[in-house]
């Protein structure tokens, strides 16, 4: 079945604001929540197709994909691209909207006669509000990825105002209670929603005198470097998370922060599984007679044992020279495959040497070939 139009999902049009976006989501995702609606499928397809739509949406990154390709900009393998080499690093370091941010203006409880929807609350009944997650992509170079490593990351986040300790009041500023809210932190709107009150931010309570440093918010944008250590391993895709790295909420928790990391191509190493394969090029006297040739593996050069007679596209295994498997620990082998290479511009002695070879050998490759 053909994936409908994102834009006709949430119902907007698509020269829509982001603003509009999210308020089409919450309309939409306050309809179909499968909370609201239990043991309906209809309506769990319905929120799981909001969901994604709003997604691709929401981020700005995405959504100019989307606009260009439709869908088959998420298609496997859409928007691949090469060229990276061992010393190429790329950080991309835009979040996008996380889902649980959507419901937390919202006591969904209120909604649904007392039901739990994964907020905590404080021992007055008051949510414990959480900061926003983050996501955010880090390529790294594929011995570092293979071994194990670190990589620095920056990330711009809401960051605890240092100037009042996120309390968004001027220091030696006194308390008043909200006038919005009379000191409930909650005010009663659409639907019947209790929703966060917009003036006290759900505290019950306002600063005096607001903190100069972050206008009364308790949080400031920063610019921070972050150290993300690489566990050995690791394959491209994999997503890691660092747990309260996220942005910071006043008078909550930090949200976390998902880093998906991709590992630029090697110049000449290549993953397999567990396996890391080389291609290994020999002369035509090293291939027949064998030989010892040094290699390079990920763990520095190595010895190999050429054996007498070896044939193009052979792979010869050098065992527990790959890649940790990061789940069982066990480490997966180097394959070195054969590429013999022919000698070019012969000297008339040289040809001659061959010639007298091929007749003193008499051997026929195509001899045992299906078609003889």
């Amino acid at each position: 079945m053909a994936k409908r139009d994102y834009y006709e999902v949430l119902g907007v049009p698509r020269n829509a604001s982001q603003e509009e976006i999210k308020r089409a989501f919450r309309r939409l995702a306050r309809q179909y929540h499968p909370d609201v609606n239990p043991g309906n499928k209809e309506a769990e397809e319905k929120f799981k197709e909001i969901q994604e739509a709003y997604e691709v949406l929401s981020d700005p990154e995405k959504r100019a994909r989307y606009d260009r390709l439709g869908h088959a900009a998420f298609e496997p393998g859409a928007g691949a691209g090469g060229g990276f080499g061992e010393r190429v690093y790329t950080w991309s370091t835009g979040p996008t909207e996380d889902f649980s941010e959507i419901f937390s203006d919202f006591d969904l409880g209120d909604l649904l006669g007392g039901f739990p929807f994964g907020a905590r609350t404080t021992g007055r009944g008051r949510r414990l509000r959480r900061g926003r997650d983050l996501r955010t992509e880090v390529t790294v170079p594929f011995l570092t990825a293979a071994k194990g490593g670190t990589v620095q990351l920056r990330v711009r986040r809401q960051v605890r105002c240092d100037r009042c300790g996120g309390s968004g009041a001027a220091p030696g500023s006194r308390w008043q209670t909200c006038q919005v809210c009379g000191g409930s932190g909650r005010r009663r709107g659409p639907l019947g929603l209790a929703t966060v009150c917009e003036e006290c931010g759900g505290e019950g309570r306002r600063p005096g005198e607001m903190c100069p440093a972050c206008a009364g918010q308790g949080t400031v944008e920063k610019l921070d470097t972050i150290e993300v250590r690489i566990p050995p391993g690791i394959d491209d895709g994999t997503e890691l998370r660092l747990r309260g790295q996220g942005e910071a909420v006043p008078g909550g928790t930090p949200g976390d922060l998902y880093v998906t990391v991709r590992v630029a191509p090697h110049p000449y190493f290549r993953r397999e599984g567990n396996n890391v394969v080389l291609r290994l090029p020999l002369s035509i006297v090293e291939a027949t007679l064998g030989a010892r040739v040094d290699v390079p593996t990920i763990d520095g050069m190595a010895t190999l044992r050429i054996p007498p007679g070896t044939s193009s596209h052979q792979r010869l295994r050098m065992r527990g020279k790959g890649i940790v498997d990061p789940k069982s620990g066990v480490r997966g082998d180097q394959l070195v495959e054969i590429q013999i290479v022919t000698p070019r511009d012969l000297s008339p002695h040289a040809r001659e040497l061959l010639e007298q070879l091929d007749r003193e050998v008499r051997y026929n490759p195509r001899e045992k070939a299906p078609w003889t």
